[in-house]
């Protein structure tokens, strides 16, 4: 399974981007889908979540209300709007696939990962 990583760029603080992943290859029947980020001289940590109904959805408290994960199963595709952007955002934002239909938060559950697309928000 690859897991590729787009839109990431350069925003300023308040603004908004949408970080895309698409999947390919030999994908499990059912998967959760969930997104992570490294800031620089930081620990990798879980922002998001999804699971294979696109139903449930686990967010990181310092995202919630402000970030919004989606997928297309269709297209094997999950998405990440990011609003109301901050400083602390700036990471490189990785997405991971899971051989588990339910949304989980711990790296170590998840079996693919992406690239990861650099985010920069100026203050």
């Amino acid at each position: 399974v690859q897991l590729q990583a787009s839109g990431g760029g350069l925003v300023q603080a308040g603004g908004s981007l949408r970080l895309s992943c698409a999947a390919s290859g030999r994908i499990h029947i059912s998967y959760s889908l969930g997104w992570f980020r490294q800031a620089p001289g930081k620990e990798r940590e879980f922002v998001a979540a999804v699971g294979w109904r696109g139903r449930y959805e686990l967010y990181a408290d310092s995202v919630k209300g402000r970030f919004t994960i989606s997928r297309d199963n269709a297209n094997n595709m999950v998405y990440l709007e990011m609003n109301s952007l901050e400083p602390e955002d700036t990471a490189v934002y990785y997405c991971a696939m899971s051989n588990t239909a339910v949304a989980v938060t711990t790296g170590s559950r998840y079996n693919y990962w992406g690239q990861g697309t650099l985010v920069t928000v100026s203050s």
